[in-house]
């Protein structure tokens, strides 16, 4: 609020107070044109009133932004935490789906090579089975010529 006294040069008895309220204008205040101005509670500031009230809501803004950064910071962190955690599982699985697969083509070899043994046993039983019906005969003459000489021995003797 600024007071302002004036005479009246017409009647010298009479003086005037004009109370003027409101905005004054910046150019005739003093402290305004040396850089300070006063706040709404009447402290002395460096800093024009708008300025100063543009300032505290962008240190407001800042803090808020601040807090958000930090809310998205910790879900972020969440987040790696569940990527790193679901990564682990499926180096896990990968692994364990290796190992099934080459025990599958351990055990196929394994049968492989069981098959192949088994094939040469035949081949060989094969081969015996060839050489056993001549052995067979052979042994079977040789019976049957026994035989008949036992039997012409034991008619002799009788």
């Amino acid at each position: 609020m600024l007071c302002h006294i004036a005479n009246n040069t017409e009647t010298s008895a009479s003086t005037a107070i004009t109370v003027i309220t409101g905005p004054v204008a910046m150019a005739k205040d003093p402290l305004a044109e040396a850089g300070f101005y006063f706040d709404e509670l009447n402290k002395l500031r460096v800093l024009e009133p708008d300025v100063s009230q543009k300032t505290s809501e962008l240190k407001e803004e800042c803090k808020e932004f601040v807090d958000k950064i930090g809310q998205f910071q910790k879900i972020v962190g969440g987040l790696i935490e569940l990527v790193d955690e679901l990564a682990k599982e499926a180096e896990t699985e990968k692994m364990k789906a290796i190992g099934a697969r080459n025990l599958l083509k351990s055990v196929a070899k394994q049968r492989e090579a069981q098959q192949q043994q088994l094939q040469a046993l035949i081949a060989e039983k094969k081969m015996q089975l060839e050489r056993f019906p001549s052995r067979l005969v052979i042994s079977s003459t040789t019976s049957q010529l026994n035989g008949a000489q036992l039997s012409k021995r034991l008619q002799a003797n009788n």
